[in-house]
């Protein structure tokens, strides 16, 4: 195996030792090592009976070992054990990619058939078979999130700034208690609490779309607590003293400095708070139901979603079951968008409005 010198270093020992140089592997030797275990491994899974599951296990760990053992031989075992780790650390992410890339090639390959003009413009309306859209589900998922984070924000940004300004002591303990405990608990209980709240005014028939509105804000009001509150911790403490020195009141200092100063943050986690909601099915299922025309008042009558439209799509087809899985898998895919333009929006939000450091 041919390798290339580094340079010379001088060996441990007596004064005057002569001087070796250290031998390193060629650049991309690890990764030939690597494809070659992966290769070995493949065979390995075909005179074993082929799956895929056993060609990537077989393939990640005789690709890793072949790295090492190549490393040891010619390195030594210092940087070895780095090209071991190294090894490890990319075959695991490697592996991560692997459901993510396919599940995005699936709803894509699916999910085109129908992401035309029509799925955007026409509602489900007396529609039973091919034809129709999504437009009555995407204005109700539209509405219903934005009067969530109407209703989630406020709330949640003020807890923060409680807990890291003014809250001391039991209160404060409890406070983020009960935050953490809201944190982890499941979405449908969510749903099932925003049910039974309303129920007890307007009875038992009520679905509205304020309803999953308050039960979407339970499962986001927490979100928005734990961001804010980090990144209002960020904010150095020198700012606060001051403008404290300065004779200004407490409350205005967190006006016009802390706040200023945590934006960009305080942006970002509100964005990915929005998107961590947006695609959840459970509670607007118990609250808000399913209706096929188009009703824009979430405070009269059910509303429709795209979760909740594409989980009937897929699990109540009519006669033309390839029609409603058409508009289930772009009903998907125009979730999986809208999550990912919350994403990019949450970074372009931290890169702009960052506080500039420099003069």
């Amino acid at each position: 195996m041919s390798t290339e010198t580094q340079s010379p270093v001088l060996v441990a020992g007596e004064p005057g030792a002569p001087i070796r140089a250290r031998r390193r592997l060629p650049r991309y030797a690890p990764l030939g090592l690597y494809a070659a275990g992966i290769a070995l491994g493949a065979a390995l899974s075909a005179l074993t009976g082929f799956s895929t599951a056993l060609t990537v296990v077989y393939g990640a760990v005789l690709g890793t070992l072949a790295v090492y053992a190549g490393s040891r031989a010619v390195e030594g075992g210092r940087k070895a054990t780095d090209r071991l780790v190294t090894a490890l650390v990319t075959t695991a992410f490697a592996i991560a990619m692997i459901p993510l890339v396919s599940l995005v090639y699936t709803v894509l390959e699916k999910g085109l058939a129908r992401f035309d003009a029509t799925f955007f413009s026409n509602s489900m309306y007396r529609v039973v078979g091919e034809g129709g859209g999504a437009y009555h589900a995407i204005f109700g998922t539209l509405i219903i999130t934005a009067l969530t984070a109407v209703i989630s924000v406020p709330i949640g940004l003020l807890t923060a700034i409680y807990l890291v300004e003014y809250g001391r002591g039991r209160l404060k303990r409890a406070i983020t208690f009960f935050v953490d405990v809201m944190t982890g608990i499941p979405s449908i209980v969510a749903g099932l609490f925003a049910f039974a709240l309303f129920t007890l005014v307007f009875g038992n028939d009520v679905r509205l779309g304020v309803m999953g509105a308050v039960a979407l804000s339970v499962l986001m009001i927490p979100v928005v607590v734990r961001s804010c509150e980090e990144v209002l911790k960020l904010v150095p403490n020198e700012l606060r003293e001051a403008s404290y020195a300065l004779g200004v009141p407490k409350w205005r200092t967190v006006v016009k400095v802390v706040l200023p100063t945590a934006v960009a943050g305080l942006g970002t986690g509100i964005t990915l708070a929005v998107a961590r909601v947006v695609g959840e099915t459970a509670p607007l299922l118990v609250t808000v139901g399913l209706i096929t025309g188009t009703n824009l008042n979430p405070f009269d009558g059910r509303m429709a979603t795209l979760p909740v439209f594409a989980y009937y799509q897929l699990t109540q087809p009519g006669t033309a079951t390839q029609a409603f899985l058409d508009r289930a898998w772009t009903a998907a895919l125009l979730l999986i968008i809208l999550v990912m333009a919350l994403n990019v929006v949450a970074r372009l939000i931290s890169r702009f409005f960052a506080p500039k450091t420099g003069r």
